[in-house]
C-alpha cells in the first residue's frame, strides 16, 4: 500500500467528501486521517489515504475529474522515522487584531515546534462590542528543546500583542 495525501479545495457542495471518499473506494484505497472545512462557500481538506501502488493514479485521475475542485494535489508521503517529540496544546485568547497568528506561530517555529493542528475563529465580544479572538493549536516538540523556554517566549508574546496564552504539555 502507498500512503498518499490529498489537499482538495474548490466550491462547496452537498456531496463532495461522499465523492472523494467514492474515488478513494474505486481505487482500492482506505480513508484514513483527514481536516475538512467549509469557510464562507469554499470547501478545503487535507485527506490521508492508503491505496495500492496500482491505483494512485487512477485516484489522482478520478479526483481531478470531480465537478467544483479547483486544486487537488497528491503526494507521496515520505517514510521517514520521526525523531522523539513531545505534543503540547496552546489556547489562545484576545481581541483580535493583525498579527496574532503571525507572532505565535514565529515563536512557535523559531523553537523548531511544528505547529501539526491549529483551530482559528474571530467572534463577537459579548461585552465590549468588539471581535473576539481564538485559537487552538496542537505541536510537537523536537527531543532537546526546553518547553519551559517555550512557554516563557509565548508568555512574552503574549503580553505585547495582548492575548492570553494557555500552554498545556
Amino acid at each position: 500500500m502507498t500512503t498518499l495525501v490529498l489537499t482538495l479545495v474548490g466550491s462547496d457542495r452537498a456531496g463532495i467528501v461522499a465523492a472523494v471518499a467514492s474515488a478513494v473506494d474505486a481505487a482500492g484505497g482506505n480513508w484514513e486521517d483527514s481536516e475538512l472545512a467549509e469557510l464562507s462557500g469554499a470547501f478545503a481538506g487535507i485527506v490521508q489515504v492508503s491505496v495500492p501502488a496500482a491505483g494512485a493514479e487512477s485516484l489522482r485521475t478520478a479526483l481531478e475529474d470531480l465537478p467544483g475542485l479547483i486544486t487537488v494535489a497528491v503526494a507521496a508521503t515520505p517514510s521517514t522515522p520521526a525523531s522523539a517529540v513531545r505534543e503540547i496544546t496552546l489556547q489562545v485568547l484576545g481581541n483580535d487584531r493583525p498579527g496574532i497568528v503571525r507572532e505565535i506561530s514565529a515563536a512557535l517555529s523559531a523553537r523548531t515546534v511544528s505547529i501539526e493542528r491549529m483551530a482559528t475563529q474571530t467572534r463577537d465580544a459579548a461585552m465590549s462590542g468588539g471581535r473576539l479572538f481564538e485559537a487552538t493549536i496542537t505541536a510537537s516538540v523536537p527531543e532537546g528543546v526546553d518547553i519551559a523556554v517555550v512557554r516563557d517566549d509565548l508568555e512574552r508574546i503574549a503580553a505585547e500583542i495582548q492575548v492570553d496564552v494557555t500552554l498545556a504539555d
